[in-house]
């Protein structure tokens, strides 16, 4: 058995989940429009820019799910769904998990992003195990506005995606190939650790990074 791990946004899909779950947020109206779409864009910025403080933006993140029951983000979510990420799904990025799932390799999703957000998405996507940003749950299901754990971002990925293996009774180590695909350069602590790094949709820190390292770059979307 051989290990293939996902990043999510713009490597399976080519848009920010969680960037979208905000506008889309902004949207029907259950933010104020001008406040959060401001803050929303420029935590956008500090990713893109690799200077983004992930407890803070998720805490942000999870706060704002915070102030609504369970059942109106699920209803929500379900909306979110049909209107914002199944129509971003591309058959590239399906046959590219396929191909993996066909030869009987282990297969997750690791990504910064929150639980709530993307569950419902590796789901759309196939994929049945997902690491991702772990929110606090008070004991009647309701999301608290707490992260549960260490961010699952940047060196983070590297400590929960050891965490998730060991918890199958494995480690990195095991695996004779271990390929971890990325569009970001702050992911370029997992992309080290596996045997076999894709720069996959990279930004153009990543792309230097890849064609420094020679790591093979793939362009899924165009």
């Amino acid at each position: 058995m051989n290990l293939a791990l996902f990043d999510l946004d713009h490597t399976l899909i080519p848009l920010d989940s969680d960037y979208e779950w905000g506008q889309f947020l902004v949207r029907i109206g259950a933010v104020d429009a001008e406040d959060f779409a401001r803050r929303n864009a420029a935590f956008y910025a500090q990713y893109e820019a690799g200077t983004l403080d992930p407890v803070e933006y998720l805490e942000f993140a999870l706060g704002t799910l915070a102030r609504f029951p369970r059942a109106q983000l699920d209803a929500w979510h379900a909306q979110f769904m049909e209107e914002v990420i199944t129509p971003a799904l591309r058959p590239a990025a399906l046959d590219l998990v396929r191909r993996h799932q066909d030869t009987d390799d282990l297969v997750a999703i690791i990504t910064a992003t929150n639980r709530f957000v993307t569950a419902p998405i590796a789901k759309a996507l196939g994929v049945d195990h997902l690491i991702a940003a772990e929110p606090e749950l008070d004991e009647r299901g309701e999301i608290t506005g707490k992260l549960r754990g260490l961010p699952t971002s940047g060196a983070g990925k590297v400590v929960h995606a050891g965490a998730w293996l060991k918890a199958h009774g494995k480690t990195l180590g095991d695996f004779q190939r271990s390929t971890f695909y990325s569009d970001s350069q702050n992911d370029i602590p997992l992309l080290s650790a596996v045997t076999h790094p894709v720069a996959t949709n990279p930004n153009a820190l990543l792309k230097a990074h890849a064609q420094a390292h020679g790591w093979p770059i793939l362009n899924l979307f165009e």
